[in-house]
């Protein structure tokens, strides 16, 4: 396989095509190593629209989910970002790449370590993974200018959106099997929140999160 030009198809086949025009993250996408991220009995699917299958039953979200997710949030230099679900760090990567610190949480003991080494073997200092539940967040280090969810939830629980500083975003898949939605959330100067409806999908649930019949409102 030629990587560069798996790659190259990737970006211009898959995800321009995902209406991910921004320049900084193609550019950044063709930079950071996907492949490297990847186990290495799935190498050969490191640039197929689809997810990668990882230790513990998890998956890698597909390219163009997380490259529109990633345009969407538009991470800036000073920004503090929370991901909840390492997986393979990837996406950690990518985050770490736009922001001045990262930290991401898994709650599987071999996913965090797996991520560890990548990221470390990618040298993202900025970028601290912690083998750790994170349903809950992180709300003893927030607030949060961006909180990435690496999976589906059926609902965001408030007290997440909560742990974000005004102005701040949080994306996630959201829903119940066969209709679940990309969604990026903003905090307003205050306790007021929008979203906004992205891109239809299906993605594996974060471990950990309610589901609907357990919420109280």
């Amino acid at each position: 396989m030629n990587i560069e030009q798996a790659r190259f198809n990737m970006i211009e086949q898959q995800i321009r095509t995902w209406e991910v025009l921004d320049q900084s993250v193609l550019s950044l996408l063709a930079v950071v190593k996907r492949e490297d991220f990847v186990p290495s009995e799935h190498k050969a699917m490191a640039f197929v629209d689809t997810e990668v299958p990882l230790p513990g039953g998890q998956t890698m979200l597909a390219p163009k989910v997380e490259a529109r997710f990633l345009q969407e949030l538009d991470v800036h230099k000073h920004e503090r970002v929370l991901e909840v679900g390492t997986g393979s760090g990837y996406m950690a990567a990518l985050l770490g790449h736009k922001g001045q610190r990262v930290v991401t949480l898994e709650i599987l003991p071999e996913l965090a370590s797996f991520a560890r080494s990548n990221l470390e073997r990618a040298r993202l200092m900025n970028v601290t993974v912690r083998q750790a539940d994170g349903s809950r967040g992180l709300p003893e280090e927030g607030p949060f200018d961006v909180i990435m969810l690496s999976g589906s939830v059926a609902a965001v629980p408030p007290f997440l959106l909560a742990q974000l500083k005004p102005g701040g975003r949080l994306a996630a898949v959201v829903g119940q099997q066969p209709i679940m939605r990309g969604m990026l959330y903003t905090r307003g100067m205050s306790d007021d929140f929008s979203s906004v409806e992205l891109f239809d999908t299906v993605a594996p649930r974060l471990v950990g999160f309610e589901e609907p019949s357990r919420f109280k409102f």
